[in-house]
């Protein structure tokens, strides 16, 4: 028998709204919202019969599930902080039922064959539904340009350096990378040269141990707004999809 769930007398929140419905779910996908679950056999329905389960969710909600387009699993390589698995199942406990995974694990997904093997491994380990960003660098335009833009949500790149490899601020190259067309083009949006204009000026004056309130001093607004206003200029100068992070 098919798998046919209906969960009834649940309180809906979706679109703006809260209202009393129930849900049949065939095979894993929803295949309608009906104002009532008929309660028994009638000759002309007989659905009732084929239903696998009945959830009754009265006083309960039930919302969609939740995409998370910024995580950080941390698989491969540094998986004493995370890993699939595990963030997978935590993000299920709480109603997430997507996520999209950033490039800065090690070795940095910065190749199609990194790309493929974190795939790979979450196509085993992964209790929820997933995707990947890959990363960008001053030198990875070659494997960019191999992207398959059905495998990954979109191209990650920092244009101030962060962890890794993964700098991208070599005009000529993030000029190539907005080209890109039929690719989602996501800045981490911080002017390299301001951020280590700062780090030296705070370097001079507290040493090598500079206090941790100085980060955003370093990290500053006008780093961000000087990385942006390209990234916004290169986006439109292109016409290329772009998605800024931490706003």
């Amino acid at each position: 028998m098919a798998d046919n769930i209906f969960i009834i007398n649940a309180s809906i929140v979706n679109e703006g709204k809260i209202y009393q419905a129930d849900v049949n779910i065939k095979n894993g996908i929803i295949n309608s919202i009906v104002p009532h679950l008929p309660k028994k056999k009638t000759p002309s329905n007989n659905l009732y019969i084929t239903f696998s389960r009945v959830i009754d969710a009265t006083g309960l909600y039930l919302i969609p599930g939740v995409i998370d387009t910024h995580v950080h699993f941390r698989e491969p390589g540094l998986t004493h902080k995370a890993d699939i698995y595990n963030e997978s199942k935590a993000a299920v406990a709480g109603g997430v039922t997507s996520f999209i995974d950033m490039p800065n694990t090690l070795p940095n997904t910065l190749t199609v064959a990194h790309l493929a093997d974190k795939i790979n491994e979450s196509s085993k380990k992964s209790l929820a539904n997933y995707s990947f960003y890959m990363g960008a660098s001053n030198s990875n335009i070659d494997e960019i340009l191999k992207i398959n833009p059905r495998q990954v949500c979109g191209l990650k790149v920092f244009m101030g350096s962060s962890t890794g490899n993964m700098l991208v601020d070599d005009n000529d190259i993030l000029n190539r990378i907005f080209k890109i067309k039929n690719l989602l083009i996501a800045t981490h949006c911080e002017d390299e040269q301001i951020i280590k204009n700062n780090m030296a000026f705070f370097r001079n004056k507290y040493g090598e141990d500079v206090p941790i309130e100085y980060h955003p001093k370093i990290r500053s607004r006008e780093a961000c707004i000087k990385a942006t206003h390209k990234a916004v200029t290169l986006a439109k100068k292109h016409k290329t999809r772009l998605h800024i992070l931490h706003i």
